[in-house]
């Protein structure tokens, strides 16, 4: 990339507010109208001092605001990088970790907790259940390349895992080890608000927009395998499905 500061122009010096501020501006206006492109890496903070001739302390505070903006993402041993939206298919059953794998992005989660139950009567009718029927929950806080991406809710039925402590990354990696992985899902989307409680984990302001799904997994011969309800960030993806007509 060349000289950041030819690119985007050097900061006004002689305005008010702090220079981390103004290079946070003028970083976040650069992104925004397209100058600096989604998947696109910054140079590395030693030279973005040298090009605006202010410290690094004050380059990593400006940066540090637009990775907890959504707006980059820092990958380990890389660099920063121009965050990009994410484009989820609505036609391919995919899980997070490899949705975000496929794009490149370090995968981790928060565990907010993780347990074995018994089913209540909403999970039975959801799961097709009988009464009394073992469970695991796992609720957990998605991210990555470090940012909170989504808010994920999972009930699977007891017969599909060999316990809580198989289930790392990836959910559908542990159930297809176990032979449960589903193999078509019905999904529900609609446009939330998130509760102060939810913008808290998500690092977003409390009534940001998000987008809630509800999904139920099924295995080949009928059975429910998944429920999950997750709340994703709605800025930072996009839905997407193809359409056909049939004739």
């Amino acid at each position: 990339m060349a000289n950041l500061a030819e690119l985007i122009g050097p900061l006004d010096e002689a305005g008010r507010g702090s220079l981390y501020a103004k290079l946070r501006d003028a970083l976040r206006d650069a992104i925004d109208r397209g100058v600096l492109k989604p998947q696109e890496a910054l140079p590395p903070e030693r030279d973005l001092a040298t090009d605006f001739a202010i410290s690094r302390i004050t380059v990593r505070k400006a940066l540090d605001a637009l990775v907890g903006e959504g707006r980059l993402t820092r990958r380990q041993g890389a660099g920063t990088f121009v965050a990009g939206r994410v484009e989820k298919q609505f036609s391919k059953l995919s899980s997070f970790s490899e949705d975000m794998a496929a794009r490149g992005r370090g995968v981790r989660s928060e565990w907010l907790s993780r347990a074995e139950g018994a089913v209540t009567p909403d999970e039975a009718l959801t799961l097709g259940l009988s009464p009394g029927s073992a469970v695991y929950r796992f609720n957990r806080i998605r991210y990555a390349d470090d940012l909170p991406m989504a808010l994920e809710y999972a009930t699977i039925p007891g017969f599909a895992l060999d316990g809580t402590d198989v289930v790392d990354t990836s959910l559908y990696a542990a159930l297809e080890a176990s032979g449960m992985r589903p193999v078509r899902a019905l999904q529900r989307l609609r446009a939330v608000s998130f509760t102060p409680e939810q913008a808290k984990l998500l690092k977003v302001e409390a009534g940001a927009p998000g987008l809630f799904i509800e999904r139920r997994g099924f295995l080949d011969d009928g059975r429910a395998v998944e429920a999950t309800r997750s709340w994703y960030r709605g800025d930072a993806y996009d839905f997407v499905a193809e359409l056909n007509i049939r004739g």
